[in-house]
C-alpha cells in the first residue's frame, strides 16, 4: 500500500532553493506520518524531514534549518522546501509513510512502496 509520486528535483547552484512534491492516490497523508529521505550513491537511504498526522515535524541534523515540510490535505499533498543547497543534498529524494515514533519524535519504519523519487543535484 501506499503508492507514491515524487517530483520537483532537478539542477541548481548552490545555495539555491527547490521544491518537492510528494502525491499519493490510495493513502490519505493527513492520517498518517509521512516522510521525506534520500539516497546518495554509494550511501544508505536515510530520512532527512518528517511530518506526523498532528503537524509535528522533525529534522535530520543536517538539514535543520534550511529544509522545510509541510502537508497540504486538501491536495492529499507533501511538500520538502528545501534552502540554501549544498553539493552534499545531491541524491534522489523519496516519501514514504509510516507511524510516528514516540522515542525519535520522528517517523519510524517505513510502510509503504518506494517511489521512482526525484533527483535533486546540486552543484558547487
Amino acid at each position: 500500500q501506499g503508492q507514491f509520486v515524487e517530483s520537483g528535483g532537478g539542477l541548481v547552484q548552490a545555495g539555491g532553493s527547490l521544491r518537492l512534491s510528494c502525491a499519493a492516490s490510495d493513502v490519505s497523508f493527513s492520517i498518517n506520518a509521512v516522510g521525506w529521505f534520500r539516497q546518495a550513491p554509494g550511501k544508505q537511504r536515510e530520512l532527512v524531514a518528517s511530518i506526523s498526522s498532528a503537524g509535528r515535524t522533525n529534522y535530520a541534523d543536517s538539514v535543520k534549518g534550511r529544509f522545510t515540510i509541510s502537508r497540504e490535505d486538501a491536495k492529499n499533498t507533501v511538500y520538502l522546501q528545501m534552502d540554501s543547497l549544498k553539493p552534499d543534498d545531491t541524491a534522489v529524494y523519496y516519501c514514504n509513510i509510516g507511524t510516528w515514533s514516540l522515542r525519535t519524535e520522528a517517523l519510524g519504519v517505513p510502510t509503504g512502496d518506494w517511489g521512482q523519487g526525484t533527483q535533486v543535484t546540486v552543484s558547487s
